[in-house]
């Protein structure tokens, strides 16, 4: 009996013991997931760590820093420097989640971009994907940040190597030598034979770069934009490595900025970064009228805000602009507004877009009351804006073309 009694005892703590190693862990796991989403509500840790984006829900638990989902995407390709994990759906030991505690998105940036140039870009998350994985990989596989006075290929007087360019005519891209010179402040191409010389030599003054890789078909997709005689140029370039891309890009942003320096040296840093390159407002396709009322033509257009232009091409992959349109401030007589106008002939779509100047009236049209309402608030973003003395230049080179 003594025996019975005996096993009876040990099989209930046994069993005991048994649920009791189930129910630790489970409470453990829920202890350390709060502590994570304290964490990430902190003002540090609320954005993510990389391209700025809210509310974080991963976090790499080998860096100690909180990122989002697309950002998680890159750091899961770097395996050997970077462990991805759920704040919210993986299991967190203890000594994780201490690491997570005494680390963090502050100090990770302390140490990773300790010496990022000033004019080097750092991506948003509405970025596309190579500039936010450079990025990425700069800071924690290369750690080019890290010390000061490091060498980088995009900082050297001379930048140079082969892009793959949109010819002109034939749609058709090739590969091209392009030289980025900061001693003559030049960007030059050459085709085959470089004895010739260079088939361009473009002014760094008025350059602006922007990745386009949904317009041009590839993941690398850069636009470069200059002027010739007042008016716009594009070439539509790519590389097939990614990181290459990205050093064309900053050593363009770099260059210009020595440029910038050079032109307006009582500007701080803060004034000039945004003019080293810039995204544009807005682009998309609509329809256009002449000023004596011609029929309608679809056009794809440029909102370029920092410039004041509204630029118009034939098809969104043109070299060259067919025109433009200076957009002033309220207080010089612009304004824009919706609208659904009458007589016209010739268009298909039926959302309109009115833009008044002080010298005529532009009608523009829009497939979607969608595109209307959008292309009608970054224009009112634009004329809301005061006019910089820059842009009466602008405004009256504009007037002189018409």
């Amino acid at each position: 009996m003594q025996h019975f009694l005996f096993c009876m005892q040990s099989q209930c703590v046994t069993g005991v013991n048994k649920l009791l190693a189930s129910i630790l862990p489970m409470a453990n796991r829920e202890k350390n997931k709060k502590t994570l989403l304290e964490l990430v509500k902190l003002p540090e840790n609320s954005c993510c760590a990389d391209c700025g984006a809210a509310d974080p829900d991963w976090a790499s638990c080998t860096l100690g820093i909180f990122v989002c989902l697309n950002c998680s995407g890159t750091h899961r390709n770097l395996p050997t420097v970077s462990r991805i994990k759920s704040i919210r759906l993986d299991f967190w030991d203890d000594e994780l989640v201490q690491f997570m505690k005494a680390n963090g998105n502050r100090p990770a940036k302390n140490f990773y971009e300790k010496f990022v140039p000033v004019f080097y870009y750092q991506p948003h998350t509405d970025d596309c994907e190579v500039l936010r994985e450079q990025w990425i990989r700069a800071k924690y596989e290369r750690m080019e940040f890290t010390e000061k006075n490091t060498e980088r290929p995009f900082t050297a007087g001379v930048y140079e190597g082969m892009l793959w360019k949109k010819g002109k005519d034939n749609g058709q891209f090739l590969e091209r030598k392009f030289v980025l010179s900061v001693c003559d402040f030049t960007l030059k191409y050459y085709k085959e034979d470089e004895s010739k010389g260079p088939k361009a030599t473009i002014s760094v003054k008025d350059l602006n770069a922007t990745f386009q890789p949904e317009k041009i078909g590839h993941a690398h997709g850069l636009q470069i934009t200059y002027c010739v005689d007042d008016h716009t140029r594009n070439l539509f370039v790519y590389n097939k490595n990614g990181q290459e891309i990205v050093n064309w890009f900053n050593a363009i942003r770099a260059i210009r900025h020595i440029y910038l320096k050079t032109a307006f040296p009582t500007a701080s840093d803060r004034d000039l970064i945004p003019w080293t390159t810039r995204n544009y407002l807005k682009e998309g396709y609509m329809e256009k009228t002449g000023p004596l009322r011609e029929p309608f033509k679809k056009r794809w257009f440029i909102l370029d805000s920092l410039d004041r232009k509204l630029l118009y091409f034939k098809t969104q992959l043109d070299a060259i602009e067919l025109g433009v349109v200076f957009i002033g401030s309220e207080n010089h007589g612009y304004s824009v507004r919706e609208c659904v106008p009458k007589g016209t002939r010739g268009n298909k779509w039926k959302c309109g877009v009115i833009v008044e100047t002080p010298d005529r009236q532009f009608v523009f049209m829009c497939e979607q009351e969608r595109d209307q309402r959008e292309w009608v608030e970054v224009l009112k973003t634009v004329i809301s804006k005061p006019m910089m003395p820059q842009d009466y230049t602008t405004e009256a080179n504009i007037r002189r073309r018409r």
